[in-house]
């Protein structure tokens, strides 16, 4: 039985583009920071490969290339000329974890933040940044991102926007930082990008990357990341898939079940978080993994934790719908076929606890 993977917020599969990329980047074995002829064909390719990111974003700041999206949050926080920060309640962990002092500001029910909580705050912060997320990678709602830049600039702050599950989607928004990962677009793992606006908002800690970060640049990597960016045009997923989703959503509300997706202000259409009656989210992902099936219940980088999702508690969900909530997310490889044999699944398991329940 082939398996079929629908946990793309958590990372998508490596595009060809990109694994024949990162070919190239092992045959440029040399350190891009040494000075002898191979150092030099290094660095070259790494300097192209940062110029491709940028063009393919459409980005014309700074490109720091980092580990990941985790590292570029934590070197936005840890040197960002800033006085005070405030991060939404939704945001993802290593945002959370990056920032432990920073000031929470709510969201709605509909997971979309409280503007007119935000524009408060920034008028009694002093020299704030402020970090929200483009896309939500539990439930996939999209933030106001435009609103969000207009009153953080109108308050002279930075802000800091996470597009881990927007770029190669969507246009940037008009930040100051911006936080990309490579391995969910389907570049590889272990490279990401901070995109600064102007370095003089950072300060250098010393090391590679204009001063920024420690260690040897991941040439390989950079490269897979500027193919996977420059194989993102047109459309993210099928038309087809879209058509099953709507389908599959139609059968989760027919059966009882809870389309997350309704609630949001704004849903992307990639991510979506289903609660079904009757049965734990632990107790679904084992099954649909018995059956071949891939999710996940929440922020994969989170799963392991035995609290209950914090994105779902912000917007207000019942414990109990919480705890029967999956997530599924599709991506540049999914097809109509896997959309349906998942449709199946959910919709067998959610007949089976109907019965039980009776």
């Amino acid at each position: 039985m082939t398996r079929i993977y629908l946990d793309h917020a958590a990372t998508t599969p490596l595009r060809p583009e990109a694994r024949a990329a990162m070919r190239r980047g092992f045959e440029l074995w040399a350190n891009p920071s040494s000075p002898h002829a191979e150092g030099r064909a290094a660095r070259a390719a790494l300097e192209d490969a940062r110029e491709r990111v940028k063009a393919a974003l459409k980005w014309e700041g700074d490109v720091i290339f980092t580990s990941g999206a985790s590292e570029a949050a934590a070197l936005a926080f840890g040197g960002a000329q800033a006085g005070e920060f405030l991060v939404s309640a939704v945001e993802h962990e290593s945002i959370l974890k990056a920032a432990p002092g920073a000031t929470v500001l709510p969201v709605g029910v509909d997971g979309a933040l409280d503007l007119a909580v935000l524009e408060r705050e920034l008028a009694a912060a002093d020299n704030p940044l402020v970090a929200v997320q483009t896309i939500n990678s539990e439930t996939g709602n999209c933030q106001d991102s435009s609103a969000i830049a207009a009153l953080v600039k109108e308050a002279s702050g930075l802000f800091l926007a996470d597009a881990s599950q927007s770029a190669g989607r969507r246009t940037l928004p008009d930040a100051d930082l911006v936080i990309v990962s490579a391995h969910k677009l389907g570049g590889p793992i272990g490279i990401g990008a901070l995109l600064v606006r102007d370095y003089a908002l950072l300060a250098p800690s010393g090391g590679q990357e204009r001063g920024y970060r420690r260690g040897t640049e991941n040439l390989p990597g950079a490269l897979g990341f500027a193919a996977a960016l420059e194989a993102c045009r047109g459309p993210n997923v099928e038309k087809s898939v879209n058509e099953a989703l709507d389908r599959l959503s139609n059968t989760v509300r027919t059966l009882g079940g809870t389309w997350h997706s309704d609630r949001l202000a704004s849903p992307s259409g990639h991510i979506h978080a289903i609660a079904m009656p009757g049965m734990s989210g632990s107790a679904q992902l084992m099954r649909f993994d018995l059956q071949g099936i891939a999710v996940s219940q929440g922020s994969a980088c989170s799963s392991g934790s035995l609290r209950g999702s914090h994105v779902l508690e912000a917007m207000g969900v019942d414990p109990d719908e919480a705890a029967r909530t999956i997530r599924m997310s599709v991506g540049w490889s999914t097809t109509r076929e896997e959309v349906e044999r998942f449709a199946e699944a959910w919709t067998q398991m959610a007949r089976q606890a109907a019965e039980r329940a009776a």
